[in-house]
Order: structure tokens, then C-alpha cells, then sequence
């Protein structure tokens, strides 16, 4: 009857150890952008950044994701507005901003300066929080000259503050008609599909790192 009971003992203490290790933890994505991450046109559930916590959630990853893209939004004005995102910390901040500097032909180093100023304030703030970002390209009608520096600020900013680049967020989306409204710069949901996937396979091996593998 003794050795029975230190049986039981022993398993209750160890259950509630086992039960902690076995839950995943919920981890914040906070996805930083403009109209494109807003989901200008589309339903909220419909943009990008709510596909890709439904894929996470499918993939059996506790996710809870952060919409914080603004319509209109340049690198300036993310950089403004960035103190009052973060009042709620990220694992995982998505930088998606720049588009609307392109689309203005505002110097690309000013861009690349504003790019650099949230990376490390954020940080500053949640040094623990692993930061990613979103490319993007600007069309030809902009000239050769202003899109390849452009272009190479996304590089630069990745390389010289060591952050994973997604190299261009529209990849599967610029150009083609059928994915996007008839504006031809917001994507539309099928649209919006095409991109969570793939910013989806750029995030999961982050996730992954994060929380630990899904339970199988």
C-alpha cells in the first residue's frame, strides 16, 4: 500500500511539469504596414496578415496576430506612429513599409534611413523580439535609375541590421491582373491568399524557433 502510494505522489508531481512543457506558446506577430497589410478593398478577415494566423492556428501554432497597417502609411509616418504600437510587445514584428515612399519618389535613402530608425527603436524597446521584413519593388514607368536604388535599400537595411528579408511581398501578386483590383496596386483576396502564402513559409521557420515544433 506504501509503494502505491508513492506511485501516486510522484505522478501527480510530475503531471503539472509535463502538462507546461507540453503546451506551445502563444506567440504575437505584429504586422507594421500600409494599405497593403491593412487590406485596403478587402475584408479584414480577407487581408494577409489574418490569412496567415489562420494558416499558423492550422498548423497547430498558438499564434495571435497584431494588425498594424495604416492605409497611406510612408516610412515617415510609421516611424511617428511606432512608440504607440508598441505598447503591446511582439515576438515577431513584420516591417511591411515602404511601398508608399516608392509610389511618391521619395528619396530612397531617406527611406532607408526611416527603415533603420524602427528597427532599432523597436530594439530598444523589446530586445527579445525578433524582427523581420517585407521588400518591395517599384514598377518600370519609374525609370531604371530610381527603382534599382529602390531596390536596394531592402538589401542594405537586411544586411546591415541583420534582419531576414522576404524580398518582395507582392512576388506572386504584381502584374497580374486577376489578383488584384482594378486599381492594379492593392491586391484583391485572392490576392491577399497568394501573399499569406508566402509570407507564410518565409515566417514558420521563425515561429518554429519561437515556440518549439507543433504538436504532432
Amino acid at each position: 500500500m506504501g509503494k502505491a502510494i508513492a506511485i501516486i505522489i510522484a505522478i501527480l508531481l510530475v503531471a503539472p511539469v509535463y502538462a507546461r512543457c507540453s503546451e506551445s506558446k502563444e506567440t504575437t506577430i505584429l504586422f507594421f504596414g500600409d494599405s497593403l497589410t491593412a487590406g485596403f478593398g478587402v475584408d479584414p478577415a480577407s487581408s494577409y496578415p489574418s490569412l496567415v494566423a489562420d494558416l499558423a492556428k492550422k498548423a497547430a501554432f498558438k499564434v495571435r496576430v497584431l494588425n498594424a497597417g495604416v492605409s497611406g502609411d510612408t516610412t515617415a509616418s510609421g516611424v511617428r506612429r511606432l512608440a504607440w504600437v508598441l505598447q503591446q510587445r511582439p515576438d515577431i514584428f513584420f516591417l511591411a513599409l515602404g511601398a508608399n515612399d516608392g509610389l511618391r519618389g521619395i528619396d530612397p535613402e531617406e527611406t532607408k534611413r526611416n527603415l533603420k530608425t524602427i528597427i532599432q527603436e523597436v530594439r530598444v524597446k523589446y530586445p527579445d523580439t525578433v524582427i523581420v521584413m517585407a521588400g518591395m519593388l517599384m514598377p518600370p514607368n519609374y525609370g531604371p535609375e530610381y527603382t534599382a536604388k529602390f531596390k536596394a535599400i531592402f538589401l542594405q537595411v537586411a544586411e546591415e541590421e541583420k534582419t531576414p528579408l522576404l524580398s518582395f511581398l507582392l512576388e506572386k501578386v504584381a502584374g497580374n491582373p486577376s489578383l488584384n483590383q482594378p486599381d492594379r496596386l492593392h491586391p484583391n483576396e485572392k490576392g491577399h491568399e497568394a501573399m499569406s502564402a508566402e509570407v507564410w513559409s518565409f515566417l514558420k521557420p521563425t515561429l518554429s524557433k519561437l515556440a518549439g515544433p507543433p504538436p504532432q
